[in-house]
């Protein structure tokens, strides 16, 4: 394509130049990531109150369930990785298994996933923002200004360097599962309310009616695990690193899951746990470490929410831009957005871009007078979680598919049996999700019809939208996801000054 005199050198030397930086991730580093936009102690404290209210004291097997069933599906997924190479994860797997139509379809539908599942977070960021400050100063504060600076903060994240944000996460990690371990440490030291128990584990109390809605609040609490591939271009020896990081995310995101919860039903006790539960489910976790760690423990936890809520922010702001960057590069989204940061070489560009879509999202609720937790974080994140989770199911359709086509020395137990039971059982989960929807939104049954069709709705609207890239854009239409090589850029000036 020709160069018009109208395009300024100096905008065309980054995207020349920059690339994203390759060898800055280590397994631990993208765990971090994987970890974080997963949120584990807004998870906990948030969420597992309401599991242990459905389910009972069997509540703790039904999140290893959930993680022995991603752990299955991670199988086929991470085989596939060291075949299928691009920045554009899901929709690049999709794409080689099942076709460009559902490939663009699958694209369509991240950007729907990964951006519910962010912004709709800016609403959480306010609520627990205000409980915070109402429970530590008695304060009362609108929730507006702690969304907005919520986005310019995550939005100066994402600007810098990918290995400024592994290191930030990994601290704000090591915090809020600290508090969590801390609580642990003061249950298990006292014996809990009446003696440790492993009834949670029998059958009797795992196999209940309320067992299908903790199944699927385990299975929210997972979302955004797979998005390990999504940093493949920036980590050292992906083909290794991917796979570890993946399975080190799932293993401990199940058996962490799984040990608090338990720890909370010890901390009430088998048989009070669930009125405890009841009674006051928001508060069922400050309650615990009050009571056998201290007030000031109590206080910490408030703290450590509110820093939970920015790192999986950050997390899912990270996931976004590079899926931006993917598709600005495949040409499917404006190839602005594919500019890199000749110094901190992020995707800053889509990293603005996403900002403004949040900032733009969070106004409306709020011009709506729409509460931030009820509606902006339920009504938003709840098409991204089920977008998500359809992408997860789409991806173990196409591994075997992809495998069947080509030529490879990967195992049937690989590249068939696992996809395959993946397949039934992502099935599964996304049926118990939508079946118990109203869990989830409190919503009407309008509201949440809306809500679940979604995603299905603009996955079909990426069909035609190929249909349309195949007619008038042909180039683009025959390169999406064939993963052209990438040329190395010789360093910036920037870069060669420091």
């Amino acid at each position: 394509m020709s160069v018009t005199t109208s395009e300024l050198p100096e905008e065309k030397a980054p995207s020349a130049a920059a690339t994203l930086r390759p060898g800055s991730l280590g397994t631990a580093d993208i765990a971090f990531f994987v970890v974080s936009a997963a949120a584990p102690l807004t998870v906990m404290a948030g969420v597992a109150p309401l599991a242990i209210l459905l389910g009972g004291i069997g509540a703790p097997v039904g999140y290893l369930l959930a993680g022995l069933t991603l752990a299955v599906f991670a199988v086929g997924f991470t085989t596939m990785s060291r075949h299928v190479t691009g920045g554009g994860a899901f929709y690049a797997f999709i794409t080689r298994g099942l076709g460009r139509p559902a490939g663009i379809g699958a694209a369509l539908l991240a950007l729907l996933g990964y951006n519910g599942m962010e912004i709709g977070v800016y609403g959480l960021l306010a609520s627990a923002s205000r409980d915070t400050l109402h429970a530590l100063f008695g304060a009362d504060v609108p929730w507006l200004p702690v969304s907005l600076a919520g986005l310019l903060l995550i939005g100066y994240g994402g600007f810098r360097s990918i290995d400024f944000g592994a290191k930030l996460l990994g601290v704000l990690l090591i915090a809020e599962t600290g508090i969590l371990v801390l609580l642990a440490g003061g249950v298990l030291l006292k014996g809990g309310a009446h003696g440790l128990s492993l009834a949670s584990l029998a059958p009797s109390h795992v196999f209940v009616p309320g067992t299908a809605a903790v199944l699927a609040f385990a299975f929210a609490a997972f979302t955004g695990f797979e998005s390990t591939v999504i940093y493949r271009r920036e980590a050292r020896d992906p083909g290794r690193t991917v796979p570890r990081a993946t399975y080190l995310a799932v293993g401990f995101l199940g058996l962490f899951y799984a040990f608090v919860v338990w720890i909370a039903v010890q901390a009430f006790g088998d048989d009070q746990v669930v009125r405890a539960a009841g009674k006051d489910p928001a508060g069922m976790f400050f309650t615990a470490i009050t009571t056998y760690v201290g007030g000031w423990a109590a206080d910490l936890m408030h703290v450590f929410i509110v820093t939970s809520v920015l790192a999986s922010l950050l997390a899912f702001h990270n996931a976004i831009n590079r899926y931006a960057l993917a598709l600005a590069e495949e040409g499917v989204l404006p190839r602005r957005l594919g500019r890199i940061h000749p110094r901190h070489r992020s995707p800053y560009l889509a990293g603005i871009a996403q900002t403004v879509l949040g900032a733009v999202v969070v106004l409306a609720f709020w011009a709506a007078h729409a509460d931030p937790y009820q509606q902006l974080l339920l009504w938003v994140n709840t098409p991204g979680m089920i977008g998500l989770m359809l992408l997860q199911l789409l991806a173990a359709i196409a591994v075997p598919c992809y495998f069947r086509r080509v030529r490879h020395s990967e195992g049937s137990l690989r590249t068939v049996v696992a996809p395959v039971l993946a397949t039934v059982l992502l099935a599964t989960a996304i049926v118990l999700v939508v079946g118990h929807i109203d869990l989830f939104t409190g919503a009407s049954p309008v509201v949440n019809t809306l809500l679940v069709l979604a995603a299905p709705v603009v996955f079909l609207l990426g069909l035609p939208f190929a249909w349309w890239l195949r007619r008038s854009r042909p180039e683009v239409y025959e390169s999406f996801a064939t993963e052209p090589p990438t040329p190395t850029p010789t360093p910036t000036p920037t870069e060669s000054a420091e």
